[in-house]
């Protein structure tokens, strides 16, 4: 069970994944040891998943991020499968959501041009063999993005 010394761990290294174990034991007010010790056991119990750089994706060229919407043709397991399949198997595909509602998935994808992500769209995408329908929607600005959960509405903060 969390508890409210991991939860500030978690949020700095939400913020700040490279900080030293030094600095973080200091901001969360713990020895060393003791710090290290927690980061170790949310490691191992899978709390912490991974470490990663957060790339800024118009600095890599990456100018057009649309959101796909993708009706299958049925939800047997057979095609669910092959569809999940054949998306993990697109690097260009950055995420991929499982949704309940009139379409069957979300998927989110960032293309250097609208050329390339047409390139996409009728080489790949419309090329899997259970798709029925695709709906793609423009991404104009991001509002907000993902950069942590907020742990203390989930009452270990």
């Amino acid at each position: 069970m969390m508890d409210r010394l991991d939860a500030k761990i978690l949020s700095i290294l939400q913020r700040d994944g490279q900080i030293s174990m030094a600095r973080l034991s200091e901001a969360v007010g713990l020895s060393l040891s003791a710090c290290h010790r927690r980061v170790k056991i949310m490691e191992a119990e899978g709390v912490i998943s991974h470490y990663a750089a957060r790339l800024n994706r118009c600095a890599l060229g990456l100018e057009i991020q649309v959101f796909i919407e993708v009706k299958l043709s049925s939800q047997r397991r057979e095609d669910i499968e092959a569809f999940e399949a054949a998306i993990r198997a697109m690097d260009d595909v950055l995420e991929c959501y499982l949704i309940s509602g009139e379409f069957d998935f979300l998927m989110r994808v960032a293309a250097r041009s609208a050329a390339d992500y047409e390139r996409l769209y009728r080489e790949k995408l419309s090329e899997i063999p259970s798709v029925q329908q695709m709906k793609t929607l423009l991404s104009l600005g991001t509002v907000k993005e993902f950069r942590g959960y907020n742990l203390e509405r989930l009452g270990a903060g």
